[in-house]
């Protein structure tokens, strides 16, 4: 029996395992980086480890590290999770050859499954040969990993040689291993998985279906189970392909075989040899814990005969530190809260006050409501985002309650299209109107100017913030009666609470402040000087960075004086896992290049210069 198990990842997965640790009576070790020194997964371990660095190659990527560490902690497990290491053949070995238990699939089976490439030799699809006109549009793809890291669309020709280089690059970053593919790029269709256990014994259960058609950078953003409107016969060959695929290679624990459904028929993408970030919506309509599964399987022991039934549908939304109308690129910060209504199921490798740092992947929790039917689950899970506590960067939040609320996505005809088709809407700003007031006036709260008795009016008192990328102003009057402002009559404002009637109409707005954020409602606010320094303005046609990172490339003889085209790459910004591209706005000339490779940068950091010819 296992009785101290080291988990090899970080943040929300390691949570989640030590969680199913904690119920099973199993002391739990964490390893971490230097910036996760205080994660919240370092806090909810009974023992840590620390792996010296920041990058993941020093750290999370380094096997041998690893493995000495749950050596010495006296561990006699290790659980991969998801990410990293955790399709790597060679740290699954190294982890069985130093006497432990390894929570995963033999490392026979990873190796013809994890590689991509492999995989789809064992299930007799051929590969890609030389790419020509009549290929496109095809996807350079990452054979190891997953999690849309590693991956490009290719249109045109042209483009080919700088995707394979930037896929080699992100993929070598994230996994450790810079192998790539080509595979035809089919679009319209849906991407379909099934979840599969298997044991020592011989038996193998087909957990349902997934729809994971939802994404963005070929990463999901939302996943459900089982995938809406699929015939029976159809649902019951990707039941048998999956089965087949997990035998073909003797498998062993959880894993999960991936499709794209097309024309009614399914194809097969690739086997992911490991939990997936989406396996709760599974655990819910199962009544199943598969972490706790993993480790039975482990021990040795048997499944029974047949799954246990599935029951109602189940809705996994995932939430990221980013913003997605300006290219989904990642956000940092403080999370000061995080918070969701009872009734659903929160999963977070972040607690109160944590800060969101640029190494890693910008997901900060997924939340799974599960009810007897579709319409139910998604009407609950919309409703628990809108209105969750969430105050830090800016995230997806008000995406993903779109999505799940879009006529397209409640009569389940999405495919994995949709954010293609869609995002412009979806991400079009809509704050409160009335929130800019309400921070003001809880603002004002207890500051009158009057002094004595006067019957001279009150002259207006004006606030200025930020608000969904623009700047707002609002004013306000002190009475004797009291806060008043025009168009609203002020029912009640203190420091926290401002109640407003408007039209006849009471509505609540609940104000919080963290120096100069705040936080109305589900507004997000910043309290802005009432005239803006002029020395803090930029020289035109200067690009600044939209988040922090690392600046991984810069373009070969780039220099102050280059003449440079409109949309021409001057440099690649590297942050949480994910290469962002950084383009000449202009046809001009490059008047200032301010990084240089291996440059850290910070939001707003001014990289260079291009002026206009």
């Amino acid at each position: 029996m296992i009785t101290t198990l080291l988990v090899a990842n970080r943040g929300e997965i390691a949570c989640r395992v030590f969680r199913t640790c904690r119920d099973l009576g199993i002391k739990t070790v964490a390893v971490h980086s230097d910036p996760d020194h205080d994660a919240l997964h370092t806090r909810a371990a009974d023992a840590t480890v620390r792996l010296p660095g920041a990058t993941p190659a020093d750290t999370y990527l380094r096997g041998d590290l690893i493995v000495r560490a749950a050596v010495t902690a006296g561990a006699d497990a290790v659980h991969p999770g998801y990410g990293f290491l955790s399709e790597n053949a060679d740290f699954a070995r190294a982890v069985l050859d130093a006497g432990l238990v390894w929570i995963g699939p033999p490392p026979e089976a990873i190796e013809a499954m994890a590689s991509k490439t492999r995989a789809k030799e064992l299930m007799g699809i051929p590969p890609l040969g030389e790419v020509t006109e009549a290929d496109l549009p095809v996807l350079v793809k990452a054979a190891a990993g997953g999690g849309g890291r590693g991956m490009r669309i290719v249109r045109r020709l042209e483009e080919l040689d700088a995707a394979l280089e930037g896929a080699r690059a992100e993929a070598a970053n994230a996994f450790g291993d810079g192998e790539v593919f080509i595979e035809p790029y089919m679009e319209g269709g849906r991407h379909v998985e099934v979840q599969i256990l298997a044991d020592t014994h011989g038996t193998v259960w087909p957990l349902g279906t997934r729809d994971c058609s939802l994404q963005r950078r070929h990463q999901k953003v939302v996943e459900e189970a089982p995938a809406p409107g699929l015939p029976e016969e159809l649902t019951r060959e990707l039941h048998e392909l999956a089965v087949r695929a997990a035998r073909a290679v003797d498998y062993v624990g959880a894993g999960t075989v991936e499709f794209l459904v097309a024309d009614g028929k399914a194809h097969f993408l690739e086997m992911n040899t490991r939990l997936q970030v989406e396996h709760p919506v599974t655990e819910a309509v199962f009544g199943l814990d598969l972490v706790a599964q993993q480790i039975r399987v482990a021990e040795g022991a048997a499944l029974e005969a047949d799954p246990p039934l599935p029951s109602g549908h189940a809705v996994e939304a995932r939430l990221y530190a980013e913003d997605p109308a300006n290219g989904w690129t990642p956000q940092s910060g403080t999370l000061h809260r995080l918070a969701v209504p009872d009734g659903v199921r929160l999963d977070t490798g972040y607690g109160d006050g944590d800060p969101i740092g640029v190494h890693y992947d910008a997901m900060l929790a997924k939340v799974v409501a599960h009810a007897p039917t579709r319409a139910e689950a998604l009407r609950k899970l919309a409703s628990a985002l809108d209105s969750a506590t969430l105050h830090g960067p800016l995230t997806n939040r008000d995406l993903l309650v779109r999505s799940l609320r879009h006529p397209e996505f409640t009569a389940a005809r999405m495919n994995t299209g949709f954010y293609d088709r869609h995002l412009t809407d979806l991400t079009k700003p809509a704050p409160d109107p009335y929130a800019p007031l309400a921070a003001a006036l809880a603002d004002a709260h207890g500051r009158s100017r009057f002094g004595g008795w006067r019957n001279v009016p009150s002259q207006p008192q004006v606030k200025r913030y930020a608000m969904a990328g623009e700047e707002v102003e609002v004013q306000y009057r002190h009475t004797r009666a009291g806060l008043a402002a025009d168009g609203v009559r002020v029912v009640h404002a203190d420091a926290r609470l401002v109640v407003l009637e408007v039209d006849g109409v009471r509505r609540k707005f609940e104000v919080t402040r963290y120096g100069d954020e705040l936080y109305v409602n589900t507004t997000a606010l910043r309290a802005l000087p009432r005239f803006p320094d002029p020395t803090t303005q930029l020289a035109p046609g200067s690009l600044v960075a939209p988040m922090p990172g690392t600046v991984v490339r810069v373009a070969e003889g780039l220099k102050a004086g280059s003449a440079v085209q409109a949309g021409q790459p001057l440099l690649w910004l590297e942050a949480m896992k994910m290469e962002h591209k950084i383009t000449a706005p202009v046809t001009g000339t490059l008047t200032a290049l301010k990084v240089v490779r291996g440059q850290q940068v910070t939001v707003g950091s001014l990289l260079a210069v291009v002026q206009p010819t």
